[in-house]
């Protein structure tokens, strides 16, 4: 068939869906095979030219445009599907180094043609096949974002607006000479790459021809950053606004050395990827030495490993390069485009993602001249260096995003901006957050955003100009890659009222998504915070107004944000700060709990909203609130009373101070004593030669006695923790001694290095923000003279493995929660075997198992070994046999040989399984042995409740297991006087009731629930949530799994959805709930961590996993007798409620009666627990904040707990069908429960 432009584009989303495609290879490679002279680049038209023009290789389009074609040709033939035009220097800018600045229009046809002329050759022999001709943008020789001048950082060789002219120039060439595909490629500024983006758009609009835009970076060394700084993600959030058909990366990098940043970018773009490497790394010469077949095998597994849709190759390579690569790849799938959650995705030279588990986006608004007078007086006296100081101090502070604003009267804003912004630029510690551009003035936000190569919010624009003005700068927003602050203000003036408020952002947003496809992510609506407590009756709603507003568009303007300048609303209180700190607290604690998740905040200055003293929190939120007529007159009266208040501390002594330091030192290491350490390891230093001496004398023997008494027993995990937290003080302590005598030794070439038994790498897997029993293991090993490496939660597989190599470490510890964390721990193994790794690989963690171990993980690192930990008291040992030079070898292999064994085991045990089909299984239901009317709720719908009373939870708690993540086994209260932990469990609860009392007293953390109502119905295995009473529509479903083992007893085969009435039956019910008491659970334990204290930040994060759970409890309680009212009379004890003796069950999803974690999401969102009770899901359906308890509630009195067990594949691919998930991604999620091996 003959191909058209139009035919080859319409057809090429389905050749790239079908298989790997085929770029070419490097142009500038073969033409130095053609060894040319200075004539040869002249030709006869330039023969005369006043300027030698060797090296001008787009030249060549025009004077030896057979040896350009013939180039093409050969990669062609060597099995290219596109094949890049001759023009990576073809603008007028890279141009001007030989006054050929003219020329730039005349290079791009001309070079696009005669690609074209190559491939129309080509599709006249295979007419089946079309061949594509992506004209090349390169990234000419100046960069927008760095200083040419290193005494000027501020000062630039290029505009911005340089760049866009010159990018409209040469793709209307390329457009008028046949390109196929616009490839903006060799990326190292991504601001440069945004003018081009900038003017590839608007040469489409000019011509009347859209076609599709290929992105390509170009990371400069193995740091994963471009040359202006930016790492693959915030490379990829800066340009993604383009919607390129395809992104990736080329140059500068091999293949090999390039894959990390591959697997990055293929995990987080939803579109195609698009690779080109360069042949291996340049040897001295500057050549290339990697053979086609060694490139080929290195890019092929990217191929394999469902990384890519595109490959060919960049410097260096050849087409027999292409050729070989073409071979490798035709072997693989095309890669699936990654589906990233709906989030605000901002950049610096850091990726900024305003995720579900991000609450509230702090703005510092101290580099605004307009809200800082010592940052207006530095601008003005044009003191640059010490305003920077003030950005970088924001940033420290906290600040993840910095608003800038220059208007001021006096000042050139615009000029003040760009200069400022330019050396923003220059100063990686400030320019890795996002920046706010912040003016009142369009001209001054576009010379800003002229500036910035990251990803930056615009403050912002609004309908106060009319619905036309307001579209065109959302369009030109569009244009440069940011997001917008929207202003409620419209022709009528600024909003007051909540309605209004809304009115205006609901207009808004249906103007910006409708008529522009802005992304509603994009979109932060600010409600207007205006003043309170001023004396104007009018005024005093004001909060409340934008509260309210704040909750109508959460809800009703799905992916919206919004902000606001928190300041505003205390300003009739400018000069008392105390109160103004208060009273941003206490605003931004109630318009957070609604939905504001971004504001303008001097980071460093906000006050702690538990920290509150009661008398002002109840008077500013009685302002704000607006809860009683004379809330101004009270707040003025006791506004003056808080200045410089400061708390007194106590000091207390023992007889055993009076024995030597040494025994000191022992005694406060076992006794977990912290009061006298610092000034008895001050002693201690002063008595022995060295600093070293202290640690690895008395403290060593102190702590080598605790190892000691702990294996024998004698102490338990509570008392160890304690240990370790007097130890890290004292550590802490002579650190800054040891650090000046190391510098000396090193100076006389002495040796330094200290002495541990080995180092340790540990992480919470990604997905999973669980750590208490991580955090313990860590702390016992430190206690035997291991060195930890504990990289926290949610850690990324790349980022442990990239920290285990760079930290040298000889093992790595991983621990998980939740049931998905089995399936990256696998990941993680995968990649430790595909890396090379070969240290030992610890697992740990409630989920993980020896079994799931053996059969799941270890089968996936064949290079190491991994060995699973049972708890922290086997830790030390399990460690110190691998690390052994004389069992390390015989303890792998004995574990190896177990593991194999066990899985073979387990295997059999598959085959000889009995279980039923699930058609026998349905047949087999659970049937109720008495009639049963359902009760109806007292509601339907959702109810919320926020700051619930601590101190009733209290009696809630069941105390057992929290014994038991001490490895203290027994029931609670028997175990305060067992004959062998009955000491330490005492001591343990003693303390537990102490900082028990404080988190109560002091309302250390926040209390916040929902719980639902929802009619509902049986369909099969479904529970079917209507709308409303009518049950005429569905709102949802909620599915459910059913047992499939054989039961020799006649027992019925459960499923949850056994438990509600069928369709057509009685009116029935589901409820649902979700509690947290982990909202201020992670700052009061980093808080105890900073303090070199382990002992107590474990404790507060155990403590807040009981309450939670007693919260479930309790509200469980309350649903049964008072909410749902099926068991009004119920009258239990505590006791009799850990026993489970009511009527009715909570189950959770990813818990035994429903193994699945996604259904959580379903859950979550009949709830809307993230906004109402600030409690959201991972990718991996943990919930956060980690102390949180979510589950459903049914009310049959013959419901029952039960375990679904393993399950067959014909149920599993019937749920997947019910769920609309693939069989592959629905076996990922019940991994742990499939009776089979998937394929």
């Amino acid at each position: 068939m003959s191909w058209s432009r139009d035919s080859r584009n319409k057809l090429l989303g389905e050749v790239v869906g079908s298989r790997i495609m085929i770029l070419d290879g490097a142009m500038g490679t073969m033409i130095q095979r053609h060894d040319l002279y200075e004539k040869d680049f002249r030709g006869p038209r330039f023969a005369d030219f006043h300027i030698d023009v060797k090296g001008n290789n787009d030249l060549l389009s025009l004077t030896q445009a057979d040896i350009i074609r013939d180039i093409h040709a050969a990669y062609l033939q060597a099995g290219s599907d596109i094949v890049g035009t001759n023009t990576f220097s073809s603008t007028s800018i890279a141009q001007a180094d030989y006054d050929m600045q003219d020329l730039a229009y005349e290079l791009n046809v001309e070079s696009a043609r005669l690609a074209r002329e190559a491939c129309d050759a080509m599709e006249a022999e295979t007419p089946d096949r079309p061949r594509y001709v992506a004209g090349a943008l390169g990234p000419t020789n100046r960069t927008a974002s760095i200083s040419p001048d290193v005494n000027d950082p501020g000062a630039r060789n290029v505009t911005y607006d340089d760049l866009r002219e010159a990018y409209v120039e040469a793709t209307r060439g390329l457009i008028d000479g046949g390109a196929d595909i616009i490839l903006i490629e060799t990326i190292f500024d991504t601001l440069n790459a945004k003018a081009a983006i900038h003017a590839v758009q608007d040469a489409f609009e000019e011509t009347g021809t859209t076609l599709p835009l290929m992105i390509s970076g170009t990371l400069t060394d193995k740091s994963g950053r471009t040359l202006s700084g930016q790492t693959t993600e915030a490379f990829w959030n800066s340009v993604r606004h383009a919607r390129p058909f395809a992104v990736g990366l080329n140059c500068a990098l091999g293949a090999e050395e390039m894959r990390p940043y591959v697997a990055e970018i293929a995990r987080i773009a939803d579109t195609n990827i698009c690779i080109y490497p360069n042949a291996g790394l340049p040897n001295e010469f500057g050549e290339y030495d990697q053979l086609a077949d060694e490139m080929a095998v290195i890019v092929g597994e990217f191929a394999t490993s469902g990384l890519v849709n595109i490959l060919g190759g960049c410097c260096g390579t050849t087409p027999e390069h292409i050729s070989a690569i073409a071979e490798a790849a035709g072997k693989a799938a095309p890669r699936t485009p990654a589906k990233p959650e709906q989030h605000l995705r901002l950049s610096g030279l850091e990726p900024f993602t305003l995720s579900s588990e991000i609450r509230f986006v702090n703005v510092g608004e101290r580099t605004n001249v307009t809200g800082s007078a010592r940052f207006k007086k530095l601008i003005s006296e044009g003191d640059y260096d010490t305003a920077l100081d003030v950005a970088r101090q924001q940033v420290e502070n906290g600040a993840q995003i910095i608003d800038i604003n220059m208007d001021e009267g006096m000042l050139d804003s615009e000029a003040a901006m760009v200069r400022f912004l330019n050396l923003v630029a220059t100063e990686p510690d400030i320019a890795r957050v996002p920046v706010m551009i912040d003016s009142s003035k369009w001209s001054v936000i576009e010379a800003g955003l002229k500036c910035v190569q990251g990803k930056a919010v615009v403050n912002s624009i609004s309908l106060k100009e009319g619905a036309e003005n307001f579209l065109e700068q959302a369009r030109l927003c569009q244009r440069y890659g940011a997001a917008v602050i929207v202003m409620a203000f419209d022709e009528e003036g600024q909003a007051d009222t909540a309605a209004r408020k809304f009115e205006i952002c609901k207009r808004s947003y249906d103007l910006l998504t409708e008529e522009l496809d802005f992304p509603p992510e994009d979109i932060i609506f600010d409600p207007n915070i205006f003043a309170v407590a001023t004396g104007i009756s009018e005024h005093d709603n004001y909060a409340v107004d934008f509260i309210e507003a704040t909750a109508r568009i959460r809800k009703e303007l799905p992916g919206a944000h919004v902000s606001g300048g928190v300041s505003n609303i205390s300003f009739s209180f400018r000069g008392n700060e105390p109160v103004r700190e208060a009273m941003h607290s206490a605003f931004l604690y109630h318009a957070i709990s609604k939905g504001m998740d971004m504001g303008i905040v001097n980071a460093g200055q906000l006050a702690i909203y538990e920290d509150i003293e009661p008398s002002l929190k109840e008077a500013v939120e009685d302002v704000l609130l607006n809860r009683r007529p004379d809330g101004t007159d009270k707040l003025l009266e006791i506004a003056e009373e808080f200045r410089g208040q400061k708390g007194a501390s106590k000091e207390q002594d023992t007889a055993w101070r009076e024995t030597p330091v040494e025994a000191r030192l022992s005694h406060a290491l076992i006794n977990g004593i912290t009061d006298f350490i610092e000034d008895d390891t001050e002693e201690a230093r002063l008595k022995l030669p060295r600093p070293l001496n202290v640690i690895e004398g008395p403290l060593m023997d102190g702590m080598n006695t605790v190892g000691d008494l702990f294996g024998e027993g004698k102490m338990f995990l509570p008392q160890v923790v304690k240990s370790a937290r007097v130890m890290k003080r004292a550590v802490a302590y002579l650190e800054p001694f040891m650090e000046a005598e190391k510098a000396e030794m090193q100076a006389s070439g002495a040796e330094t290095v200290a002495r541990n038994n080995g180092k340790v790498l540990m992480a919470t897997v990604k997905g999973d923000v669980h750590d208490i029993g991580k955090n313990i293991v860590g702390v016992v090993l430190q206690c035997n003279n291991f060195d930890v490496v504990d990289m926290g939660v949610m850690v990324p597989a790349a980022d442990i493995i990239s920290k285990a190599v760079e930290e040298q470490v000889d093992m790595i510890g991983l621990s998980g929660l939740i049931t998905p964390s089995l399936d990256e721990m696998c990941h993680v193994a995968a990649e430790m075997e595909r890396q090379g790794l070969e240290i030992p690989l610890l697992i740990g963690g409630a989920t993980t198992s020896k079994v799931h171990t053996a059969v799941k993980i270890n089968p996936h690192y064949k290079r190491g070994q991994t060995v699973y930990v049972t708890d922290a008291s086997r830790a030390v040992g399990v460690a110190s046999r691998l690390l052994s030079e004389e069992q390390g070898t015989a303890y792998k292999q004995e574990i190896r040989s177990d593991y194999e064994a066990m899985a073979e085991a387990h295997a059999r045990g598959r085959a000889d399984a009995k279980r039923r089909s699930l058609a026998d299984a349905r047949a087999n239901a659970f049937s109720p042995q008495v009639a049963h009317t359902p009760v109806a709720p007292s509601f339907t719908g959702t109810k919320v409740f926020d700051n619930y009373d601590l101190a009733e939870l209290r009696d809630y708690i069941d105390w057992t297991p929290f014994f038991q993540s001490w490895d203290l086994h027994g029931t609670y209260p028997a175990i305060l006087t067992d004959n062998v932990v009955g000491a330490a469990a005492s001591s343990l609860f003693a303390d537990a009731q102490n900082m028990l009392d404080d988190m109560i007293s002091q309302k250390w953390l926040t209390a916040r629930a929902v719980i639902g109502f929802w009619p509902a119905a049986r369909d099969g295995d479904d529970i079917i949530v209507y709308e409303d009473e009518s049950r005429t529509k569905e709102r949802t479903r909620l599915h459910s799994l059913r047992q499939q083992m054989q039961h020799s007893s006649g027992r019925a085969n459960f499923a949850l959805a056994d438990f509600i009435a069928p369709t057509g039956g009685p009116a029935d019910y589901v409820g649902g709930f979700a509690v947290t008491t982990g909202h201020g659970e992670d700052d009061v334990a980093k808080r105890f961590e900073e303090a070199g204290d382990d002992y107590a930040s474990i404790m507060s994060k155990a403590l807040a996993d009981r309450l939670a759970e007693a919260f479930a409890e309790r509200m469980h309680q309350r649903v049964r007798t008072e909410f749902w009212g099926y068991a009004a009379d119920e009258n239990l004890d505590n006791d009799e409620l850990i026993a489970e003796a009511y009527r009715g069950i909570r189950p959770a999803p990813g818990y035994p009666a429903q193994p699945d974690h996604t259904e959580k999401a379903t859950l979550f969102d009949l709830l809307d627990a993230e906004n109402v009770a600030g409690i959201s899901l991972t990718e991996s359906f943990a919930m956060w904040p980690g102390a949180a308890v979510s589950g459903l509630y049914f009310s049959h009195p013959e419901s029952a707990y039960f375990g679904v067990g393993k399950i067959d594949r014909d149920q599993v691919a019937d749920y997947a069908e019910r769920k609309g998930l693939s069989l592959a991604e629905c076996e990922k999620w019940l991994a742990p429960i499939l009776a089979y091996t998937p394929s």
